[in-house]
């Protein structure tokens, strides 16, 4: 009996290349992603890692994405090392250029420095979003197309523009709290398979009816 598409697979289901599984073709050990998540470009899905810029290892920052996440065609990730120095007379980068110039390499002090990216669980976001380095977005978060995130998003949250408003609450308090705790995307697959109907139906009162969270 299929209790759903394998975890580890590249693409979830073979009739559709255009939708990866991005955990099974990242290469660089500062992307770290869980089971599930899935980019979404017919122009390549595989092809995930280019859509992460300006990640490089000397600064470390990471990027955490969590389970069960739905990333649509054209997002990037600008990571740290896109930020210049701001603090000194000019903000050109003269090290890359070569050259001798090179003596001019930054520190990661010199650099305004964010931090790790991390994106919860069961979070969709649209086509064409820009995320900023040092964004946290939280679990259960949905991003409108077109957006530039610059700011954190709180969990079970909606948001969109340029730059990034929070729109409105996707749920209240109560039932936000409530699923934080109960963490279906942590559950086996087995409990996923034998909950699907609560977890999808416009019902929101099904879910208080699974055994887990607090509840429980």
């Amino acid at each position: 009996m299929q209790l759903g598409p394998n975890p580890n697979a590249v693409y979830p289901n073979e009739n559709i290349k255009s939708v990866c599984y991005i955990k099974n073709v990242i290469t660089r050990p500062n992307i770290i992603v869980g089971d599930y998540t899935y980019y979404d470009d017919i122009g390549g899905a595989e092809r995930f890692e280019e859509h992460v810029t300006h990640h490089y290892d000397f600064l470390g920052d990471k990027l955490i994405i969590g389970k069960f996440c739905a990333l649509a065609k054209g997002i990037e990730f600008v990571m740290n090392g896109a930020n210049h120095r701001m603090r000194s007379v000019t903000t050109y980068p003269f090290n890359i250029m070569g050259h001798g110039w090179e003596k001019a390499m930054p520190t990661r002090e010199d650099l305004p420095f964010k931090g790790d990216t991390v994106v919860g669980n069961d979070v969709w976001i649209g086509q064409n979003v820009t995320v900023m380095p040092g964004v946290q977005i939280g679990d259960g978060a949905i991003v409108a197309a077109n957006s530039v995130v610059t700011r954190n998003v709180p969990a079970y949250h909606v948001a969109g523009g340029n730059p990034v408003r929070i729109i409105k609450k996707r749920f209240d308090d109560d039932l936000i709290q409530y699923l934080l705790e109960l963490k279906w995307w942590d559950w086996p697959a087995r409990k996923i398979f034998d909950n699907l109907e609560a977890l999808c139906s416009g019902d929101l009162t099904e879910i208080r009816r699974v055994q887990g969270g607090r509840d429980a």
